[in-house]
């Protein structure tokens, strides 16, 4: 199964983790983004499901659109869930591991069930070989020569 990455640039950056689950791409918005310090619990918020060639997609989507701006794909690689994904989702904890170019090892995500909209989760990374203390999301932005290539790109299909 895959995951990707999304690096959104509409109104706020803000960063798209999606896994394939069920036949779908699993959706959640990152404003911080992902991290791989364990000590950095990030807020993923669930927004709806996307089809799967959506992990292929870079472009812009177009002004006046739900989501406009900038879609570039930050990481992709695969996704391996520990147990039943779908019974784990139900229950506000899933855990998995990755391996993609940026983001590799064990993860979780979990249901904040305090307050909220019931969509809001944290997604922390485990402590495991792959954890960086100092990580910086900064750092692996995607590189500005991509970000001048993508006004290249035609804006996406929306009906």
């Amino acid at each position: 199964m895959k995951f990707v990455v999304h690096e959104h640039h509409a109104t706020h950056l803000h960063y798209d983790f999606r896994l394939e689950i069920a036949g779908v791409l699993k959706s959640w918005a990152i404003p911080k983004g992902p991290s791989m310090n364990p000590a950095e619990k990030r807020l993923a918020v669930m927004v709806e499901d996307h089809p799967l060639e959506y992990g292929d997609f870079e472009g812009i989507i177009p002004q006046g659109h739900y989501g406009a701006g900038q879609v570039l794909i930050w990481d992709s690689g695969e996704f391996q869930p520990e147990g039943e994904q779908e019974t784990a989702l139900k229950k506000g904890r899933l855990s998995f591991s990755l391996d993609g170019k940026k983001l590799k090892g064990g993860f979780s995500l979990t249901l904040m069930k305090v307050r909220g909209t019931g969509k809001e989760w944290l997604l922390i990374k485990n402590k495991d070989s792959f954890a960086k203390e100092d990580w910086k999301i900064e750092e692996d932005l995607t590189p500005a020569r991509k970000k001048k290539l993508i006004e290249k790109i035609p804006p996406c299909e929306t009906s």
